[in-house]
């Protein structure tokens, strides 16, 4: 049996009045995801172990199964594995985002979604005016970068951006958790300050400004660490003989990569809700034919949350089942309708797990990552069906999975 996950980023919620007290999940209209979930089983799962920060590095390794105390080294490292850039001993990987300070104050933490281009000039910039032997930034994707400190100490408090929009930069600036630590976040608070006076007059800022775009007008690192020893998951999981990750964040390649998973490119895959859902859909159907696991990552409801819109969240949800969800279906076991779950004939050679799930909410009230247990669904066929009809927040307390920690969720699934 070959193995999907579908990962709707930052889909959960909580209720929202004007929805009438319902969360996006239970008003959205997802009628193949919810048809997946009556055919399935459902459950809740902790993505974010106790004592983690609610990111996405930890929400989706931990779901693939790895155990965050021996693991976790931050984004860093993984967007560094992501673009191909090796680290040496005693190189410290740090995320550096391309941010937006509008006054004393972060704006928001995407400098309005800049493109990959124009970052790159930016970055490259940086490089030129900064950049040396100890010091050194790559380009990532959008406004996600990466800087690596060589004999950087990691032992340093940042702040993810996208947790204090709004909120005055410098009380944030990065703070030594021990003293050793401090030459470290000396450094890095020296090249956010030095950025924003280097960043404010390049004339792609500028030319920003006139066409009514915000700035990338500062550096913010945060989420560093050193290379994470990972075990791949063919090891872990002999079902796995070759599997593929499919996103547009280098983040969640770079997880891939280090888990042992080839990654995919997509034309016209943003991450956000403009991305290439079809496109993506497609590559994840042509996986199967040749792979035995696919995760299939969507980045655009967690950017959504993020911008606190909650009718484009919404909007982004209805796209994922409908754009992505349905159209895999539809390749792999035809039409819903006449659909015998228990007897289902795959198009791709062999039956196919899918499974459906976030990685951790995003509420739009809050417009950051928060720590709740996730619902997921699992269907593969011949599953005995539970009383679950719908996935959300609500339906899957009852589902008979339960509660999931740790790496319950991969046995769950990868268990034939």
């Amino acid at each position: 049996m070959k193995h999907l996950i579908i990962l709707g980023d930052g889909m959960a919620d909580w209720k929202v009045e004007s929805l009438g007290n319902k969360t996006l999940l239970q008003y959205a209209e997802t009628p193949y995801i919810d048809a997946l979930a009556r055919m399935g089983r459902c459950g809740m799962l902790q993505t974010v172990p106790e004592g983690f920060h609610p990111g996405s590095e930890v929400a989706n390794s931990a779901i693939l199964g790895y155990d965050q105390s021996k693991v976790y080294e931050g984004r860093g490292p993984l967007e560094a594995a992501s673009i191909g850039v090796e680290l040496s001993e005693g190189d410290m990987a740090i995320r550096c985002n391309l941010i937006c300070i509008e006054g004393d104050h972060i704006k928001n933490h995407s400098a309005g979604h800049l493109t990959t281009e124009e970052a790159d000039q930016l970055i490259k910039f940086l490089q030129e005016k900064l950049g040396n032997d100890k010091v050194h930034f790559h380009t990532g994707i959008q406004y996600r970068h990466l800087l690596v400190i060589k004999g950087g100490d990691k032992r340093i408090d940042c702040t993810p951006p996208h947790d204090v929009p709004g909120q005055p930069w410098r009380p944030l600036l990065v703070k030594p958790q021990v003293k050793e630590a401090q030459p470290t976040a000396e450094l890095i608070n020296s090249l956010i300050v030095k950025s924003q006076e280097l960043l404010k007059n390049h004339p792609l800022n500028i030319q920003r400004i006139k066409d009514g775009k915000d700035p990338a007008n500062s550096i913010w690192p945060w989420a560093g660490g050193y290379r994470p020893d990972m075990t791949p998951l063919t090891t872990t999981y002999p079902a796995i003989r070759r599997g593929a990750v499919i996103t547009a964040v280098d983040l969640l390649r770079g997880i891939g990569k280090l888990a042992g998973l080839r990654s995919i490119e997509v034309e016209g895959a943003t991450g956000l809700y403009n991305t290439n859902y079809e496109g993506k859909a497609q590559a994840a159907i042509d996986a199967l034919k040749t792979d035995d696991f696919v995760y299939l990552h969507i980045e655009a409801s967690d950017e959504a949350g993020h911008d606190g819109n909650l009718e484009l969240k919404l909007k982004t949800i209805e796209y994922l089942d409908q754009r992505a969800v349905k159209p895999i279906f539809e390749a792999i076991y035809g039409k819903l309708e006449g659909f015998n779950p228990e007897h289902p004939v795959s198009s791709v050679g062999e039956d196919v797990a899918i499974a459906i799930l976030p990685d951790h909410p995003t509420p739009v009230a809050h417009r950051t990552h928060t720590n709740e247990p996730v619902p997921f669904l699992i269907y593969k066929p011949g599953i005995l069906p539970d009383s679950v009809q719908t996935l959300d927040e609500d339906a899957c307390l009852l589902g008979s999975y339960g509660l999931l920690k740790r790496d319950e969720f991969m046995k769950a699934l990868m268990s034939d």
